[in-house]
């Protein structure tokens, strides 16, 4: 179905698969409790899993890109991410 050589590629996907899935878990669980503070503590858990995901799956992604990028770029790939999960601290 998929003609993907890259390993990165698949280890990519499957961390966003992974994320995805527990993302589904996560509403069916906040629907199973119907209440609004269970609801907020499991919110609260997936405020954890979402910014892990981003630095493991870009993590991947550079290491998969070290031998095509140069030092400058990668750094300016990694400051970007950081730049994101700053502005999304709460």
């Amino acid at each position: 179905m998929f003609d993907v050589q890259d390993k990165m590629v698949w280890g990519m996907a499957g961390l966003r698969l992974l994320s995805g899935s527990i993302e589904v878990i996560a509403a069916l669980l906040m629907l199973y409790y119907g209440t609004i503070e269970r609801a907020v503590m499991v919110n609260a858990f997936l405020s954890l899993i979402g910014p892990t995901v981003l630095i493991l799956v870009t993590t991947l992604g550079l290491i998969g890109l070290a031998d095509r990028l140069d030092f400058t770029k990668m750094l300016i790939v990694m400051c970007g991410v950081g730049l994101i999960l700053y502005g999304v601290r709460g």
